[in-house]
């Protein structure tokens, strides 16, 4: 017979005790916590149980907290949800669809404090459950997709030029069938004079009540020459999304007027219509002779994608704490960016369960460091930009489990029975 020793049972009843009455599992302690949809901007403290967020006050007793974070000078965000990526990584040479110019999400979200992202159209209705099966279902990041309206997706060259492959029906239907990754539809790359394909992506977002993001080739009009203010009050609906901003390519029309560095007059109308304006800052489609001139004059972009893909990764775009950083440098303040970062484009894609760090709500959290120092930021064109400050991620919690972790900022609380 196995004699149990009185102190090994009140060891386990102990462990027992202690165990249940500590409710949270992380407990974030100290940082300036900014949450825009509960209009939150002050210190509190963040516990965690069970994915969720538990409570979010002032002073919460470490006494409850298995492990603790100390955030005391950082500032402690949602998770930051980037709107625009592309991350259908595979073998296709060259391709955004299963191909070698996409990412694998994993290895750059989590040290940049995103935990959502959306893919921007690598995917069409023909390709999405390849997408599904190879990088969805099998990332720790939550991907999210943009579905293109061209069936084989961002292959490139013919494949999304070919207007017999653009089916709003079955691009919606696809979309409907899986509306726990799809939130809208991605136009991008046409090149010949031509608005049909906008006007089937917005059919598609029609029939699925979705919304479309618009990257434009340049010559969707006869002659060549693209009319944004014809794209913004003919075409698209409120809630849709016009990405590539602050892009100055000589074939696009830009919102700032090159000769003059005059915001459009149609582009703060447009805005208050309800179109969407994405950063898009890519490898190509970011220019500060366009953006410092429109934010002068009033206009900010409504959401902070980067356009992370291979051709942007190394280079003025890095990733989108980095965006952040160069609109912190054009004046921008530090609320405004983590907005549009996280609330903002979760009301854009229609999942307003993301975004915020309501009680009860997915515990999806960026901690953040903000460097203060000198620093240069470059464009596309060569052109470069001081700041004084840059963020950098110290900590990421995805789904209440730290998945990142800079400087051991996490303290173990471990419990020990002293029982043999």
């Amino acid at each position: 017979m196995r004699i149990i020793s009185l102190s090994v049972v009140f060891g386990f009843a102990l462990l027992t005790s202690v165990a249940l009455a500590q409710p949270h599992t992380i407990l974030i302690k100290g940082g300036h916590v900014i949450d825009a949809k509960n209009n939150i901007n002050e210190v509190m403290d963040i516990a965690i149980y069970e994915g969720k967020i538990a409570k979010v006050a002032k002073n919460i007793q470490s006494s409850s907290g298995m492990q603790i974070v100390n955030a005391k000078g950082l500032y402690v965000t949602p998770g930051l949800i980037d709107l625009h990526t592309h991350v259908f990584a595979g073998t296709e040479n060259g391709s955004y669809s299963n191909g070698s110019a996409a990412l694998s999400p994993d290895g750059f979200t989590f040290r940049s404090g995103v935990t959502t992202v959306v893919d921007a159209g690598g995917a069409g209705w023909k390709s999405f459950d390849t997408f599904k099966r190879n990088i969805i279902d099998k990332s720790q990041t939550r991907v999210l997709s943009f579905l293109n309206i061209v069936g084989m997706g961002m292959r490139g060259g013919a494949y999304e030029m070919d207007l017999g492959d653009m089916d709003p029906q079955k691009t919606a239907e696809k979309a409907l069938a899986n509306k726990e990754y799809v939130v809208g539809f991605k136009h991008a790359h046409f090149l010949r004079a031509d608005w049909v394909p906008i006007q089937r992506i917005v059919e598609a977002g029609t029939i699925a009540n979705m919304p479309v993001m618009i990257d434009l080739g340049g010559n969707e009009l006869p002659g060549g020459k693209v009319l944004l203010d014809d794209l913004f009050f003919k075409l698209l609906r409120p809630g849709d999304i016009y990405t590539h901003t602050f892009t100055e390519i000589a074939r696009r029309d830009p919102v700032v007027d090159p000769q003059t560095r005059q915001l459009k007059s149609y582009i703060i109308p447009a805005q208050q219509k309800g179109i969407l304006f994405d950063v898009g800052f890519g490898g190509s489609s970011f220019n500060f002779n366009q953006a410092r001139p429109a934010i002068k004059a009033g206009f900010l972009p409504n959401t902070m994608g980067s356009d992370l893909h291979i051709g942007s990764m190394n280079g003025g775009m890095k990733d989108q704490l980095n965006v952040l950083s160069v609109f912190l440098s054009m004046g921008m303040d530090i609320q405004g960016v983590i907005a549009r970062s996280t609330w903002a484009p979760a009301k854009a894609i229609k999942r307003e369960d993301l975004g915020h760090l309501s009680e009860g709500s997915v515990a999806d959290i960026a901690i953040l460091n903000l460097r203060e120092g000198q620093f240069g930021f470059k464009d596309v064109a060569n052109n470069r930009q001081e700041g004084k400050y840059k963020f950098e991620c110290e900590m990421t919690i995805k789904g209440g489990k730290i998945v990142y972790e800079l400087n051991a900022i996490s303290d173990p609380i471990l419990i020990n029975s002293n029982s043999k």
